[in-house]
């Protein structure tokens, strides 16, 4: 199976964009947006400041805020060749003016906002499928914050209360964009508890890997396979092959669930991930993954 020539970045929401960030749920950021950011990343994989990145606000109910920040931050890293599309229902997504757009562009950055908003909008469209196929045949990098983040994987979290995720039924999940398969991505990990949220995702389908994505934090995923944390905070992942016991799907809806031998790693900026071989890499040099490994005796 030939692999994806391009880049996926998914981001776990809040990344540093040089503003006041959002107010109540995080405070500044570890690293310095201007030299070592998320956004400079996906910048530096797009081409440089050169590059042209569509923003897509699709997700947000705040669109032109969120498209006018996004131009802020990029502008702020040097990027002069930047450009929103506010696509607001499924007849925007056959303007012709965007399709070309999606055609000649180095790079999409998701927003943040409703992730369900993304797969209704544009599941089944032409403008998904131009952006499916340069993803699979070009050096194209599609990132996404948030649920912008969420929606890149074929199956999609769209609903689940954390304080209430223990319980079968409550994490709800739909087919998302597709980007990537056997993968399950929640966001604002840490944050907002949702350890148990993805858990429980995983525990319903234990062929993916689930990954937790902190705020400012995020991974870099190249080949549909190698994957790069980026970014001031944690990404957890949860691997549900090895599982012994689970009582998922014998036990009615609101009851507690059981697993044994859930896997999980956490992993740091400069840390790496194999995903078909579901294997953690301790390091990742300039944008390619070294497989190092220490052999205890």
């Amino acid at each position: 199976m030939q692999h994806p020539k391009g880049k996926l970045i998914a981001i776990g929401g809040a990344e540093d964009k040089g503003t006041d960030l959002e107010k109540g749920e995080i405070h500044r950021n570890n690293l310095n947006f201007f030299e070592l950011g998320i956004l400079r990343r996906v910048v530096e994989e797009a081409g440089g400041p050169e590059a042209r990145i569509e923003i897509l606000t699709t997700a947000s109910t705040i669109p032109y805020e969120v498209g006018d920040n996004y131009m802020n931050a990029f502008g702020k890293i040097g990027c002069t060749n930047i450009g929103v599309m506010h696509i607001r229902n499924r007849p925007d997504t056959a303007n012709p003016e965007f399709l070309e757009r999606i055609r000649v562009c180095d790079a999409v950055m998701f927003s943040g906002g409703n992730q369900l908003r993304l797969s209704v909008t544009d599941g089944g469209t032409e403008f998904l499928a131009i952006m499916k196929q340069r993803y699979q045949e070009e050096n194209f990098v599609i990132a996404g914050t948030s649920a912008g983040a969420m929606a890149m994987s074929q199956t999609m979290i769209y609903e689940g209360n954390a304080s209430r995720a223990h319980l079968k039924g409550e994490v709800k999940m739909t087919s998302g964009l597709g980007f990537i398969q056997n993968v399950i991505i929640d966001s604002h990990f840490d944050k907002r508890g949702r350890f148990v949220r993805l858990s429980q995702a995983v525990a319903c389908n234990p062929g993916t890997i689930g990954l937790g994505l902190g705020e400012d934090t995020g991974m870099l995923i190249t080949e549909g396979n190698c994957m790069e944390a980026i970014g001031s905070g944690l990404v957890v992942i949860i691997d549900g092959h090895d599982v012994l016991h689970s009582n998922i799907a014998d036990i009615p809806d609101g009851n507690p669930i059981s697993l044994e031998n859930l896997k999980v790693h956490f992993c740091e900026k400069g840390n790496g991930y194999l995903l078909a071989e579901r294997r953690f890499l301790m390091e990742a040099a300039s944008g390619a993954l070294v497989n190092k490994q220490v052999n205890v005796e």
